[in-house]
């Protein structure tokens, strides 16, 4: 999940940059990232992030999902919909332009298939 969510960052950053001008900095585009609405659609997918990193701290948190949860909710946002909601349309449309991006989903879509 992070080496395709930074293929979606990177393939995304370089969209904002054709538009808007370069990014000057790291810190910058994690500002971007965090606040700018042209981010937005990617923020489903780094909360699953931080919620399966905090799933593997053996300290969890009790509310923290369980791993079968976490791997469903993988799963539904694998689905790339050119005439879905927010995700599924920007995700769609990242799976067409780049080919990074496109490894790295084949990537996981593989470890989400694959038996517990």
């Amino acid at each position: 999940m992070m080496h395709l969510h930074r293929a979606l960052l990177e393939s995304e950053r370089v969209r904002y940059e054709r538009l808007n001008g370069r990014v000057a900095s790291s810190a910058d585009l994690l500002q971007l990232v965090l606040h700018d609405p042209w981010f937005a659609w990617l923020r489903p997918m780094s909360a699953l992030i931080v919620a399966m990193d905090e799933r593997m701290d053996p300290d969890a948190e009790p509310g923290v999902p369980a791993p079968e949860s976490l791997l469903e909710q993988a799963r539904e946002l694998m689905r790339a919909d050119e005439e879905g909601g927010d995700f599924p349309s920007h995700y769609h449309d990242a799976l067409q332009r780049d080919p990074a991006v496109v490894m790295a989903h084949a990537s996981v879509q593989r470890l989400l298939a694959a038996p517990a």
